[in-house]
């Protein structure tokens, strides 16, 4: 196949028939997810480096980065010691002498003898260094000077690509120089010219021109904003079409909500005032539920921030409206934990709990299903054994998810359809940033809690070297003999969680057998079939148990009033968020609380992810901590498929203008809910070949 464009070049056309690239060259392009010659165009630089002024090596000190040009002179390879061999190559620039040197590159020789005779000047980017009268560039950057002068890699803004190997930044400068050339007139603009006014946006062309050769940096300032505004605005605009959806096609059940009725019966059930952060969103829950629409809010808490409560909330406004509300939890343990705190507290107002678990009996779940199929029963808590085919309802009209990272979306949406269009309310205990909270659960309404309920104990939290850890169990045993228990968290291990499991086994002898041989000490591991697993957790609730050896399976786990004292063993390979979580499994009961983070982190990154720990208990502040220091990646873990892919944008750099832009797509869909006006026809036709499943109404 030529490597010349046979015919005109599109956005759509495959790399390979671009010129210059051919089959080979278009495999290694596939690997930076390069496959049309659009795609190209929105491979950004990673960052720009100033090459406007050619340096002159007789004026240069050492360790300046510069850009020079030269004229060969000589070339040779040497082989010092055997696997390294050295290429250098003499440039004249001017008078002074410029030494280039590449290691294990003994291919350069040829190139630079043909360069040699033809005459023919480079352009060099790279460290200098001095060595007498001689400026030595180590691997540098390098091109041919082309015949007008002018070069794709010096005397301009010069960009710099994400690459891979066999392909250099002189090859992709190269292309991308080409594909714009050929294709920036084929580009329409999709953004309405009223949006671009008013957020001072440049036109598309402008900005893709200036985001790869950018005139000034100015001009590279305002390329960047426009591409960010529109990568965060098509991502916004599509989480308000799917909201307003919701919104206007799906009708809710009507309920009718007296607030006063309603803290009434929380006042007559509850040992505690709400905060007011819980009435801010039980006041948002009811406002929803008589609003004739389908509610659909996430409730976000810190660990502690009372959500059961929230929920109680809620179920009490279902089951004064004569429908049945149903929770889902992740384990058996955590439904259980929920159904005992719901059952004692509603107990007063003569309202049965049913429990629907998988370990059930076939005759206690069949008599379960039977009571919440007739409706007498108007208040289920389950695991997904909720789902199940054969559980039905007689009127479900709320579906509450706790800890919904935590089941696909299929599931949740199995227990929506148990019920005629039942309002949906998820719970997590993650705190997640704002700026993630817009990103992934835009078309969601959102509550916060961001208090604690009065009585919670601040945890004392503590980081020690692993040298400390004897001392910190003996400190531990003082708790121990005043009646109360202990976890003891075993390192993370990522590669396996049978290895993981190995881990804590060999942890839990140690422990068991050299710290603790008078005391009652449990094992708990993801490898554990569950039955045993919730037995273990059942008799540490129960005090059967001292001390508990466990991998992360805790996180999420039970509540156990008694337990003051949590050990994590080297705490710096775990995530902050995760460090909060585990954090969070004391402190629930009346007893001053503590946790121990034995660690001799390496990196600042560690030492810094200790210190926050120690400094705060503010889940969100620590969220925002975390997301700062990991990034967003990591911080939702790679798993995490609700992550928009986002070329140039930042959620953490860019947030001011995420949170313009969410302003901006809500506003345009609430003046043009289906984009059908002929000023949207580009922005509807590009967002629907982004999001290919996507259903606007048809223009007339």
């Amino acid at each position: 196949m030529s490597e010349k464009t046979a015919f005109p070049l599109t956005l759509d056309t495959p790399l390979q028939y671009v010129k210059g690239v051919g089959p080979l060259i278009a495999q290694r392009l596939a690997k930076l997810n390069l496959h049309t010659a659009g795609d190209l165009l929105r491979h950004y630089p990673r960052r720009w480096e100033d090459r406007t002024l050619f340096a002159h090596a007789a004026q240069l000190r050492g360790g300046e980065f510069v850009t020079l040009c030269g004229l060969p002179l000589s070339v040779s390879t040497t082989q010092p010691r055997p696997g390294l061999s050295l290429t250098k190559a003499l440039l004249d620039d001017q008078g002074a002498a410029v030494m280039l040197v590449w290691f294990n590159q003994p291919y350069m020789e040829q190139v630079f003898r043909k360069l040699i005779t033809a005459k023919h000047p480079v352009v060099v980017y790279g460290q200098a260094k001095r060595s007498g009268m001689i400026v030595e560039i180590q691997n540098p950057e390098w091109e041919p000077l082309d015949e007008t002068g002018d070069s794709l890699s010096s005397g301009r803004i010069t960009p710099v690509y994400p690459a891979t190997e066999g392909i250099t930044q002189a090859r992709l400068r190269r292309l991308t120089d080409h594909v714009l050339r050929e294709c920036l007139p084929l580009i329409d603009e999709p953004l309405p010219p009223e949006l671009r006014q008013r957020y001072r946006l440049i036109e598309l062309r402008e900005a893709l021109q200036n985001i790869h050769y950018p005139t000034t940096f100015e001009a590279l300032d305002a390329a960047r904003r426009r591409l960010v505004f529109e990568e965060f605005f098509f991502m916004q605009l599509y989480l308000a079409l799917q909201r307003h959806k919701l919104h206007t096609n799906s009708q809710g059940i009507r309920f009718h909500v007296s607030l006063e009725k309603l803290h009434q019966s929380l006042q007559a059930v509850l040992p505690f005032p709400l905060t007011k952060a819980q009435q801010r969103a039980i006041a948002e829950i009811a406002s929803d539920m008589s609003s004739g629409h389908l509610m659909n809010r996430l409730v976000q808490g810190d660990v502690g921030s009372g959500k059961t409560m929230v929920a109680l909330a809620a179920i009490l406004m279902t089951v004064q409206n004569g429908y049945q509300a149903a929770l889902m939890a992740p384990t058996e343990i955590l439904a259980q934990q929920h159904a005992i705190v719901l059952q004692r507290l509603l107990a007063p107002l003569h309202l049965r709990v049913e429990l629907a678990i998988g370990s059930l009996s076939k005759r206690e779940k069949q008599e379960v299903y039977e009571r919440l199929r007739t409706g007498e029963s108007l208040i289920a808590v389950g695991t997904h054994a909720l789902i199940q085919e054969e559980v039905g309802f007689a009127r479900l009209g709320l579906a509450i998810i706790d800890e919904q990272h935590r089941f696909g979306v299929l599931q949740r949406r199995a227990l929506s359809r148990k019920g005629d269009q039942p309002h949906v309310l998820v719970m997590t205990a993650t705190p997640i940033p704002r700026t993630l909270t817009l990103t992934l659960y835009g078309d969601l309404d959102v509550s916060v809690l961001d208090e604690l309920p009065p009585g919670r104990k601040p945890i004392t939290t503590h980081w020690r070297s692993r040298s400390k850890r004897e001392q910190v169990y003996a400190a531990a045993e003082r708790l121990l003999s005043d009646g109360r228990q202990a976890y003891i968290v075993c390192p993370l291990i990522e590669e396996s969680e049978k290895l993981e499991a190995q881990s804590a086994a060999k942890l839990y002898d140690y422990i068991a057998n050299k710290v603790y041989p008078h005391r009652r000490v449990g094992l708990l591991h993801g490898q554990m079939p569950p039955s045993e697993k919730e037995q273990v957790m059942l008799r540490f609730k129960a005090h059967e148990l001292d001390v508990l050896v466990s991998t992360t399976v805790i996180e999420v786990g039970i509540d156990v009033p008694n337990a003051s004292i949590i050990i994590i063993e080297d705490a710096d390979r775990f995530g902050l968020a995760q460090l909060h979580q585990l954090r969070g499994r004391v402190g629930r009961g009346e007893y001053p609380s503590y946790c121990i983070l034995l660690a001799d982190p390496k990196t600042p990154e560690g030492k810094a992810r200790m210190e926050i720990m120690v400094k705060t208990c503010d889940g969100f502040r620590i969220a925002d901590e975390d997301l700062q220091l990991r990034g967003p990646g990591e911080f939702l873990g790679t798993k995490q498929s609700g992550l928009p892919n986002l070329h140039i944008a930042d959620l953490l750099a860019d947030r001011d203008v995420l949170v313009e832009t969410r302003t901006a797509a809500f506003e345009l869909v609430k003046q043009d809910p289906t984009l059908s006006s002929p000023q949207h026809r580009t922005l509807r036709e590009a967002l629907q070949r982004m999001h290919t499943h996507l259903e606007l109404a048809s223009v007339s």
